[in-house]
């Protein structure tokens, strides 16, 4: 049995699970050299529905080979310097595998379902987070690591930031609602600007 808040968590499910996938094309649109993936003498070529369907083909906790189980060490691991491989996959994979985390690694709710209000905060922190980090972090030639933003001389490109701030609020909406479901405070945290770390839940 469903509850009206237990369908409201469905469309904000299905909602945050449609803006990781926008994401995701827009992200291998602007960067499409992280679709030829070389393994030792050998080149490998994805198509971005390749990688949709690696990421998104099924519900639950992503375990995808060569990447790191937890979502948030996916993330911190596709922006480290050192990483050669496909960025926008690692990258999504973690922040995909952070949200659903939130979720309780679920993809429907009902009566006897309990989400946590605290780890729907966090993951909307989170989502600031890996935003701020994906237009800031660059590489040794002072060029993003993962393109997202306008380079010097082209037209303002916005529509990243908002996209984020789509899941930012779809989050935070949840959380404030299943704080009222659950009778619970939500613990707000400060970040800092200088450090911007990840929030583990």
């Amino acid at each position: 049995m469903k509850s009206d808040v237990d369908e409201v968590a469905d469309h904000h499910y299905m909602e945050i699970e449609s803006l990781l996938r926008e994401l995701t094309v827009k992200l291998y649109k602007r960067n499409p050299k992280y679709l030829r993936v070389r393994y030792g003498s050998n080149r490998k070529t994805y198509t971005a529905e390749d990688r949709l369907k690696k990421i998104f083909e099924l519900p639950g906790r992503l375990d995808i080979p060569g990447i790191p189980q937890n979502g948030i060490e996916a993330m911190e691991f596709s922006l480290d310097n050192s990483y050669q491989g496909d960025r926008v996959f690692v990258f999504m994979a973690g922040l995909t595998d952070m949200i659903r985390r939130s979720y309780g690694y679920q993809h429907e709710f009902f009566v006897y379902t309990r989400l946590k209000e605290q780890d729907l905060y966090l993951s909307a922190r989170n989502l600031e987070t890996a935003l701020w980090r994906i237009t800031t972090f660059k590489n040794s030639s002072k060029e993003p690591l993962i393109l997202t933003n306008s380079r010097d001389g082209e037209m303002d490109n916005l529509s990243y930031e908002r996209l984020f701030g789509k899941m930012i609020a779809t989050q935070d909406m949840l959380a404030k609602i299943m704080a009222g479901k659950n009778n619970r405070m939500i613990k707000t945290v400060v970040q800092n600007v200088a450090t911007k770390v990840f929030f583990p839940f």
